[in-house]
């Protein structure tokens, strides 16, 4: 058993009460959430499309607890599959906007709610997370489906919309990322960037065995408040520097920005004329061309200055990096296109 022989979501019949959390979803499921007699057929999930569904209504009530929800709040949820949150949320908050892409969750989910009295309360938008403006929402309460959870996050925390808080219910190993402090071996990207502009806070572990169908590992729940007051800096500027930094998070910064295609991307940006063509003709049995050296050396000459040519991003504290960023920019060399206009940073290559 995962938690008290009762139903996920409302009561349990008599004849129902020996079985466990995930017949009882399985049951519940299959018969709208509402003990319908008209059978449907077994509902499949994907494990490919991130559709693990959390089935301990312990984990569940604890989500909705720590999440601090009033009854004027409206909720965003993401990934809502058969609502079993979802239900919880209804019943805390003034609103729901649950945003589904799969339409065979959204037929269970909103017939679910319906039976259960709530479908006044729920917005369902049946779109990709990824791809859409959200409405006004108050607070994230999610369990976010694992192959979106980077840019989802990013979409969150760098987005339009302000929020009070968002609790999430994310791989385990990506929020041990989203903790970790310099020096730590999880400490990426992903993590420097989302705590520039917000506080996590770690909940609690969730075990595999407590999802229909079971992943292959466990999950946390973490909670990110985003900050009051941010550093004043180019968002996309920054966004693009650290790419730069943490594409060799465990190598010197020295190493890293000596490389020709890091000089000859970073000439382009700062309009070094001349660069271009001296790197496409420069010969391997050659000395640098003028320009290309001079770049170089003004390169070297930042991380010199401030001390971080033998340093490595990975050891850096926020405040370090803000302050290397603003010597290159005080020396005329940019990291964001100002040309392309993408809303999208999937921090892919965070992890090598």
């Amino acid at each position: 058993m995962l938690g008290a022989p009762r139903r996920v979501l409302g009561l349990i019949p008599y004849s129902l009460q020996k079985l466990s959390p995930r017949q009882l979803h399985h049951h519940d499921v299959n018969n709208g959430g509402g003990g319908n007699s008209e059978k449907e057929e077994s509902f499949r999930f994907y494990k490919s499309r991130g559709q693990h569904i959390l089935v301990n209504p312990r984990i569940l009530d604890t989500i909705v607890r720590r999440s601090a929800i009033n009854p004027t709040d409206t909720v965003l949820e993401i990934g809502p599959g058969t609502g079993n949150l979802t239900l919880k949320l209804l019943e805390a908050a003034h609103r729901v906007v649950a945003v589904e892409i799969d339409d065979r969750m959204v037929h269970v989910l909103e017939k679910r709610v319906l039976q259960h009295g709530l479908r006044h309360k729920l917005n369902v938008i049946q779109k990709d997370a990824l791809r859409i403006r959200f409405p006004h929402f108050d607070l994230v309460v999610a369990n976010i489906p694992y192959g979106i959870s980077s840019p989802l996050l990013m979409k969150l925390v760098y987005g339009a919309s302000p929020f009070r808080s968002a609790t999430l219910l994310l791989q385990k190993e990506f929020a041990g990322r989203l903790l970790a402090n310099p020096g730590d071996s999880e400490f990426n990207r992903l993590a420097v960037n989302v705590k520039l502009v917000a506080d996590v806070e770690f909940v609690m572990d969730v075990s595999k065995r407590d999802f229909l169908p079971c992943p292959k590992v466990d999950s946390s729940v973490v909670i990110i408040r985003p900050k009051d007051q941010v550093p004043d800096v180019d968002m996309r500027e920054w966004r693009a520097f650290t790419r730069t930094c943490f594409s060799r998070k465990n190598k010197t910064l020295g190493a890293t920005f000596k490389q020709k295609s890091k000089l000859l991307s970073l000439s382009k940006l700062s309009n070094v004329s001349g660069f271009a063509e001296e790197e496409e003709e420069d010969d391997h049995d050659h000395d640098e061309g003028g320009s290309q050296r001079s770049f170089k050396e003004k390169i070297i000459g930042v991380l010199k200055t401030g001390g971080y040519e033998d340093k490595r991003p990975s050891k850096l504290s926020i405040e370090e990096l803000l302050h290397l960023l603003s010597l290159f920019n005080g020396a005329g060399i940019y990291f964001h296109d100002c040309r392309k206009n993408s809303n999208e940073d999937r921090f892919d290559e965070d992890d090598g």
